[in-house]
């Protein structure tokens, strides 16, 4: 029998939680790990307690932003890093596993949270036409390892 590797165990996680989303447009999980435990996990929505937006606007999802973007909904990754904070964590030197990599936005709110490690099943760039991984390029450029997950 072939055990399977934490980056793995977490990454499968990660493509399990997407599904829990309501989102039309696309589904993205993400699970907060440090010293192979989870610390929070999360997936992309609009905040608890406000609406569903496949169930608001079954066709076509919620209004979007000037970006193109969801205008209601937190990313996956936003919402692992709230819960851990909200619940006392301790976010310094822990690893990402997301289904997506970060948009610059969850970038800078990683870099500054003190997650040392982001692993991304799919590329942003590629899901939103954009012509480099912004949120990767920052991550990498100030000391996050931010890459593709090859397992």
């Amino acid at each position: 029998m072939i055990r399977p590797g934490f980056d793995e165990i977490f990454m499968n996680l990660a493509t399990d939680l997407a599904k829990r989303s309501h989102c039309v447009k696309a589904q993205v999980g993400a699970v907060l790990t440090k010293d192979t435990r989870i610390i929070s996990i999360g997936y992309n929505g609009p905040p608890a307690g406000t609406h569903n937006c496949d169930e608001e606007w079954p066709e076509s999802g919620c209004p979007r932003d000037s970006k193109n973007s969801c205008s209601l909904a937190l990313h996956a990754e936003e919402n692992a890093i709230l819960y851990a904070v909200r619940n006392g964590a301790l976010l310094e030197g822990s690893t990402l596993y997301t289904t997506l990599s970060p948009c610059i936005s969850c970038a800078r709110l990683i870099f500054s949270s003190g997650i040392k490690r982001v692993y991304y099943k799919y590329s942003y760039a590629e899901y939103k036409g954009l012509s480099s991984d912004e949120g990767v390029d920052f991550l990498n450029r100030f000391g996050v390892l931010a890459s593709l997950a090859d397992w």
